[in-house]
């Protein structure tokens, strides 16, 4: 581009730059940044230091065994930096990774160099392997639940099914449940059809059915996690033509919101809540990042009417962690920290104490001798 191009490209951005609307309330200046340090998802920078002290972050990047050749390509962290963002976005497609591409503050507190394109996470996925992806994963998701099996759980899950279309690796001509139709020549006839529906409860209970169906109404752990995953997740999206990368995004999808769900009930514990309401509550403010003589300082403006209560539940959530790490900096492993986070939920919701060890550190954690 010659001299004189560039200068009309730049004289041009400062006119688009701060141009007058008019409003209701009169004309007004909308300036534009094509470059800056904000991004929509403030308050991630909680949930990364949630990752970050609990190792699960670190320990995600070394085990996968995503490889390049080429000194060109994208990092390791570049490409699972911009798969979780997507993810915690709630995106089904990777073209939406189009909408966190100027994010300005949370890939470079994940130590990302940028937010990779579409195309260019498609083809990281491709490269990974197929049985050490999904050993690489299985492992992470067997990590994020397992600490937490011995307590009581309510499980409500309901069967799922995942459609393939088209071209895609596995698709064939068969009975869609999805999409259910009859032909009916009578359709008044139809309407004096009376029927039943039937449901099949299995239980190791003695409990009469009225007792049943009241456990059932307060089941309130988890109102279906499936349900969750398909309609405020991307479970089922990330869709290519291979069945491998589908594979990979749904555990990838269900890693990320075992992460997200545990670090939530540690910001409220007195109730669960899904990622509809959630991530508007704990995600999503208007973040910029500023440095100054070495300190890199994010402020965060706040769109939520509850965005007071996330101003007292996120810092009590860094304080929790960041005690648990001095206790545990000398005397145990890395991964203890995140023991530690297991053992305090399943005693806070579960009524069930950790070893004495982990019991002692979580008293330290809370301030208590």
């Amino acid at each position: 581009m010659g001299e004189a191009k560039r200068k009309l490209e730049k004289r041009k951005e400062m006119l688009l730059s701060c141009a007058g609307v008019q409003t209701m309330a009169g004309k007004v200046q909308v300036r534009w940044e094509t470059e800056s340090a904000a991004t929509p998802m403030g308050q991630l920078a909680y949930f990364i230091q949630f990752l970050h002290l609990t190792g699960l972050w670190s320990r995600w990047l070394a085990g996968c065994p995503l490889t390049y050749g080429s000194p060109n390509a994208p990092s390791i962290a570049d490409v699972l930096g911009t798969w979780m963002l997507s993810i915690l976005s709630g995106h089904r497609r990777y073209s939406h990774v189009a909408t966190i591409r100027g994010d300005g503050v949370n890939p470079g507190l994940l130590e990302m160099s940028k937010v990779v394109s579409a195309d260019a996470l498609r083809k990281g996925l491709l490269r990974i392997p197929e049985a050490a992806g999904t050993t690489w994963l299985d492992g992470h998701l067997d990590e994020s639940t397992a600490a937490l099996l011995d307590a009581a759980w309510i499980l409500d899950t309901d069967t799922t099914v995942k459609v393939l279309y088209g071209h895609q690796e596995g698709a064939v001509v068969a009975y869609n449940p999805k999409k259910l139709s009859f032909i009916e020549a009578n359709r008044k006839r139809g309407k004096e059809i009376t029927g039943y529906e039937y449901a099949v409860l299995v239980t190791n209970t003695s409990y009469e059915i009225l007792s049943l169906g009241q456990l059932y109404r307060d089941r309130a752990d988890a109102e279906n996690a499936f349900d969750e995953l398909k309609n405020q997740w991307g479970w089922g999206g990330y869709t290519t033509h291979d069945l491998h990368r589908c594979q990979l995004a749904a555990r990838a999808v269900a890693l990320i919101y075992n992460w997200w769900s545990l670090f939530i009930r540690l910001a409220n514990p007195e109730a669960r809540r899904e990622a509809i309401t959630s991530r508007p509550w704990l995600m999503t403010s208007v973040g910029r990042k500023t440095e100054h003589a070495g300190q890199t300082t994010v402020t965060l403006t706040g769109l939520h009417a509850h965005f007071a209560q996330a101003r007292a539940a996120l810092p009590r959530v860094s304080a929790l962690l960041q005690g648990w790490v001095a206790e545990t900096a000398e005397q145990l492993p890395d991964p203890s920290v995140w023991h530690l986070v297991c053992d305090h939920l399943k005693r806070i919701l579960a009524g069930i104490d950790g070893p004495p060890t982990h019991r002692l550190l979580g008293n330290y954690a809370h301030g208590v001798g």
